[in-house]
């Protein structure tokens, strides 16, 4: 008799240490589950987990960087205003702080004058030759640059503030060559042709002389005399100028 009350004993402590056992198995369980639930880390708030979530995804993106100021704009002679509104010359983008809806204004006429001795950048009108207006006709062909008159031998100056890379040059349907150099800047790339540069290679100021005026009247009697200014884009200069 005391036997088997000796294994009844022993059967119940072993059951005791067994639902212990369990039910310590399982707060562990429901703790690990609180700690990664989303729930848990924002304070049982839906909306902030949801924020949570959306970080967690976003997170390794890359946010961009607008301008903390308008300092980019101003130093090129522009302005920020809202797009909405009418610029005169052209909107640079990514200059602006605040909204992406203001952007850079460049006013009219941004460029200073290429030919020393002249009060403006005067196009060239049409002559025997030609005509020097963008998109004016070439034989079968349109005029992608802007000719701005210019005398024999004159020095040309630099229209705005970067570097030069290096020489360029073309040639026209009658294969007469016309060389030059390149000009750039964080804005403008341009490609000034019919002068001798004094340099090709390194950095420069608006205003400063890059070379003088190659003679045009020697190949073509009766020409105008121009430099020949061509966005690297092939775009109209027009407004700059």
């Amino acid at each position: 008799m005391m036997k088997m009350l000796s294994r009844v004993c022993l059967i119940a402590v072993l059951l005791a240490c067994y639902v212990l056992l369990s039910c310590a198995l399982e707060h562990g369980k429901r703790e690990a589950e609180d700690l990664q639930s989303p729930d848990r880390n924002s304070g049982g708030n839906p909306k902030a987990a949801t924020l949570m979530k959306k970080v967690k995804k976003t997170g390794s993106k890359r946010a961009s960087v607008k301008p903390k100021s308008d300092i980019s704009c101003t130093k090129l002679g522009g302005i920020c205003q809202p797009y909405r509104y009418i610029c005169q010359g052209r909107y640079l983008k990514d200059k602006c702080s605040g909204a992406k809806t203001r952007q850079c204004c460049m006013p009219v006429g941004a460029w200073s004058i290429f030919c020393a001795g002249h009060h403006n950048n005067r196009v060239r009108a049409c002559d025997a030759h030609g005509c020097g207006a963008f998109n004016s006709g070439r034989g079968n062909n349109l005029h992608k640059a802007v000719d701005l008159v210019c005398d024999d031998y004159s020095i040309v100056n630099a229209p705005f503030s970067g570097y030069l890379a290096g020489p360029v040059s073309r040639k026209d349907p009658s294969g007469n060559q016309y060389d030059g150099v390149k000009l750039l800047n964080d804005v403008y790339c341009v490609k000034i042709f019919n002068i001798r540069p004094y340099r090709y290679i390194g950095p420069v100021d608006q205003g400063e002389a890059l070379g003088y005026l190659l003679p045009l009247q020697e190949r073509f009697s009766g020409i105008t005399s121009h430099l020949q200014l061509q966005m690297c884009d092939h775009t109209d200069p027009s407004p700059f100028i």
